[in-house]
């Protein structure tokens, strides 16, 4: 009786077999040589960025013919690493275009839900649904691209495995003769970005251990109240945050002309009204979005460029301004229109009154992200606060939101007595094209991100024209430049800061600040990091009343 034998397994087919197996295979080889040598910022590609010979491909190759026990475990490891090199580099992408910097796992995890909040007030909830399920599918669809890309380039390594393994080798001899030749093309680009945000991860790791402490080293901390702001006693002191209030709408040439004469207009408005103003810039810790921390670290006098710094602030005993003008006898107020839920992070401030867009009770149309228009919040504030009888001074910091993303309708000013509540608005509104036609086109956008920056200053302006007093005082400063998208990729941070006063005193105590008359900063205005601000300030006007 003869034993029964199984059938033979049929030969794996060839991975050139056939023209869907070529077309596969070139697929997955300029996969993964634009793995390896794509740039991590979109503006830096060019017809040059595949001209490169990168290390990694013969590194990767070698791995994957190990043979033994442990093979399939590094044939894992290295698609996963493929697959994490990508991710990182498409999250780098992205982070460039908004925010103008690298992606930082530490610091940027929690602003998945921050971005989904501002796409489902600007495209509605299907759309960041559709937003969120993208984003996913492309973190699935690019770890299982890296896994079948290095499977089809095992697949033909095995073709010839000897031969390949000789030509691997050949070539990194051949590299490594190239890159002690110093060849600008010999790239190790993939490796060096993996170490980068493990280094990146590391610093900011043991950056935060930094900060947390040292927080609550502070001179000011004790200051009793009668020793601080003796300068501005008596005063209404509005600390006013204008959204995406950046340098570019000075300097950029799509932008500088018709924003300078709004600026000049203004200073011709204030002069009116009896005002002066001092203006200079200041450098932020973010750019394109993430305002909190600009607010943060003004208010803190620490440079706050990160959410784990920001959330180690608010759990310190580190005073801001805002807590410090509460100590020397201020009514402290919070005016954010942008808030619509809870915000324990308040607490840190030392606000009497947090107004946030609940408590404001706009009964207008929101301005797809921008909950109201910025007339609309200061009226609400002046009625509220400093249209009040018999009351002391009020310290009020106030975020303007009307010249935040996607700047689509313009608001436009109307007469102060008609704003009501907010229900006047919904016609505007509702006006003009939505954010998915407006952003179709670029240049579209821009025109749109200046005139939102025109409405505020005129907005301000008009303010103080209707309802300023020789007690007025404003610092009047931006919290980010607007995203690259706007910018041009510019690396300037800078921001516009203005103070305005009737009372000279008040402009005679800064005339050492060396800002220039007039809304309209000059060329050689002084920068300051904006972490110096609130040092600033209490040095300037803490003389005892």
């Amino acid at each position: 009786m003869t034993q029964a034998t199984s059938p033979a397994r049929p030969p794996a087919a060839s991975p050139l077999a056939g023209l869907r197996g070529w077309a596969l295979t070139l697929a997955s080889a300029f996969f993964l040589f634009t793995a390896f040598v794509f740039p991590f910022r979109i503006d830096w590609f060019d017809n040059k960025s595949y001209l490169y010979f990168p290390i990694e491909l013969f590194v990767f190759g070698l791995v994957l013919l190990v043979p033994g026990r442990f093979a399939p475990l590094l044939r894992a490891v290295a698609a996963a690493v493929l697959a994490l090199g990508v991710i990182l580099r498409v999250s780098d992408i992205v982070a460039y275009q908004v925010f103008s910097r690298a992606f930082n796992p530490v610091f940027d995890a929690y602003l998945l839900g921050h971005g989904l909040g501002f796409l489902r007030s600007s495209f509605g909830s299907v759309g960041a649904l559709l937003a969120a399920v993208l984003a996913v599918g492309l973190v699935l669809l690019i770890g299982l691209l890296a896994h079948a890309v290095l499977r089809r380039y095992r697949a033909v390594l095995l073709l010839a495995p000897r031969r390949a393994l000789v030509l691997l080798c050949s070539g990194l001899v051949l590299w490594g003769g190239l890159a002690l030749a110093e060849w600008p093309r010999a790239s190790r680009y993939f490796t060096e970005q993996l170490l980068k945000h493990v280094n990146n991860t590391r610093a900011s790791v043991l950056d935060l251990r930094d900060f947390r402490a040292h927080v609550n080293d502070d001179a000011w901390a004790a200051a009793p109240g009668d020793t601080l702001l003796g300068r501005l006693a008596g005063k209404d002191v509005l600390v006013v945050f204008i959204e995406s209030y950046g340098r570019i709408l000075m300097d950029g040439p799509e932008y500088s002309a018709p924003f300078r004469a709004t600026l000049q207009r203004a200073t011709q408005t204030l002069a009116g009204a009896g005002f002066e103003a001092r203006s200079a810039f200041l450098t932020s810790p973010t750019v394109g979005g993430i305002s909190w921390l600009a607010h943060g670290t003004a208010l803190s006098g620490l440079w706050i460029d990160s959410q784990v710094r920001y959330d180690s602030l608010m759990l310190s005993e580190r005073p801001s301004l805002v807590r410090l003008f509460q100590r020397a006898g201020w009514r402290t107020v919070g005016v954010m229109p942008a808030i619509t839920m809870a915000w324990p992070e308040g607490e840190y401030f030392g606000y009497d009154q947090l107004y946030s867009a609940p408590e404001l009770d706009y009964r207008g149309l929101p301005f797809n992200y921008v909950t109201m228009p910025d007339q609309f919040t200061l009226a609400r504030f002046q009625q509220w606060e400093r249209a009040r009888a018999e009351r002391g001074p009020v310290m009020a910091e106030i975020a303007l939101l009307s010249s935040h993303a996607p700047w689509t309708p313009v608001p436009r000013l109307i007469d102060w007595a008609s704003v009501g509540d907010g229900s006047i608005f919904s016609a505007q509104a509702s006006s003009g094209d939505a954010p998915e036609v407006v952003w179709q086109d670029q240049a579209r956008v821009m025109r749109h991100y200046r005139e939102s920056a025109e409405y505020v200053v005129q907005t301000l302006a008009s303010y103080v024209e209707t309802f300023g007093d020789e007690n007025l005082v404003m610092l009047i400063l931006g919290d980010h430049q607007p995203m690259p998208f706007v910018t041009g990729n510019t690396e300037n941070r800078d921001v516009l800061v203005h103070l305005v006063a009737r009372d000279a005193a008040v402009l005679e105590a800064v005339k050492d600040w060396q800002w220039t008359p007039g809304m309209l900063p000059g060329a050689g205005a002084p920068v300051w990091r904006m972490d110096v601000v609130r040092d600033r300030v209490l040095e300037t006007f803490s003389v005892s009343p």
